[in-house]
């Protein structure tokens, strides 16, 4: 029988930890999600939590870089061209732009090299 799962609670990520000021600086700065403390035990590791929705980002930190893949987090905005400007403005390259489905997208890294997708439904 198959796990019934009934949601997502968070979802983590990793930077390496040369790169944790300036990707923690990126996520707060581009996306300003809310900041939510690390429960005590974990705050010497490093890395921040942050609330969206329900759904909370853990930025964790490694002792080296990962490789850059395909894996990624999309995020829905309401507007797409607001986002894109956004994103552009702050100088973030955007990596590819196209539609899935019923999705508008485009794809950017943070400074780790962590694939983004910022998404927009009708």
């Amino acid at each position: 029988m198959p796990l019934h799962v009934t949601g997502i609670d968070h979802v983590q990520i990793a930077v390496p930890r040369a790169m944790e000021a300036e990707c923690l600086a990126f996520y707060r700065g581009l996306f300003g999600f809310p900041e939510i403390p690390k429960p005590a035990p974990l705050r010497g590791r490093g890395g921040a939590w942050f609330q969206i929705g329900s759904l909370q980002l853990h930025v964790g930190v490694d002792p080296a870089p990962s490789p850059e893949s395909k894996r990624h987090i999309c995020f829905l905005v309401a507007d797409l061209a607001e986002a894109r400007d956004e994103v552009v403005a702050r100088g973030v390259g955007i990596e590819e732009e196209s539609a899935a489905a019923s999705l508008s997208r485009f794809f950017i890294r943070d400074p780790a090299g962590n694939r983004l997708e910022i998404g927009q439904r009708p």
